[in-house]
């Protein structure tokens, strides 16, 4: 359900990623500045939602206040209103919604850790947790982020890990046969900055990982999910409706 979205002159990748300098004229406060843009990247269509923490709270969200799961971006952005500036889903989750591993909102844990083996994406080991703490969100492989002992105000886990210190998670092959559409997460800047994609049509997990280390500079990223991965970006009139969703992930004024 995603709309149409135009290729960009490779010279104007740079601007769309924070990393040129906007003229005078396009200058406007950080938190009026669109979040979602569209690049293209490895030969293949995605959107990129870029968020500074400085300026927007990233958090999750899970449940509404009656307890029942929101299960849609439609639903959570109606909830939020015109104070959420995208969203996206979050990681992965059972038939009933809930998260499969790791989940912190607003610095309660309300499901623990998982460790165990298994089959699919979530369990190709090294799986990792995106956080936020104040001002700053990180991406690390689930041994570290348990040494670590942090008690973050938001956390998701998921998996794989697409990158892992700047080198691609080793199970995952260059062009694999698995396409899919995916969505997944990086942090740069010191981990003021967080970078959301998601991809325009069925890509591989060499081609993903490949975006986030190569073209978007994030020398840790997370892969949040495939086939569901979905996408709310009011500045490009998109919010896409699918499959009943588990934890989502937004970006909301301070």
């Amino acid at each position: 359900m995603s709309c149409p979205i135009r290729r960009l002159l490779a010279l104007a990748i740079p601007l769309v990623l924070g990393w040129g300098l906007a003229a005078p004229a396009a200058m406007a406060r950080a938190e009026d500045a669109p979040v979602c843009n569209p690049v293209s990247a490895q030969g293949e269509s995605f959107t990129v939602c870029t968020v500074d923490l400085r300026t927007r709270r990233v958090r999750l969200f899970w449940r509404r206040p009656d307890g029942q799961p929101y299960t849609s971006l439609p639903a959570l952005a109606e909830a939020e209103g015109p104070r959420l500036a995208f969203a996206m889903n979050g990681g992965m989750y059972d038939k009933d919604q809930a998260p499969v591993g790791l989940y912190v909102e607003d610095g309660r844990e309300l499901h623990p850790v998982s460790t165990a083996d298994g089959p699919g994406n979530f369990h190709l080991k090294p799986n990792g947790v995106f956080y936020v703490k104040g001002d700053r969100a990180g991406v690390l492989d689930t041994p570290h982020y348990l040494r670590a002992r942090m008690k973050p105000d938001f956390a998701t886990q998921s998996g794989p890990m697409l990158v892992i210190d700047g080198q691609i998670h080793p199970k995952i092959s260059a062009d694999g046969p698995s396409q899919k559409i995916r969505n997944g997460v990086g942090v740069r800047d010191g981990g003021h900055v967080a970078v959301f994609a998601i991809s325009e049509r069925p890509v591989s997990f060499g081609a993903f990982a490949r975006l986030f280390r190569d073209d978007l500079g994030c020398r840790n990223a997370l892969f949040l999910d495939g086939s569901v991965s979905s996408l709310y970006a009011p500045n490009l009139g998109r919010s896409d409706l699918g499959r009943p969703l588990g934890p989502l992930i937004g970006a909301v004024a301070r």
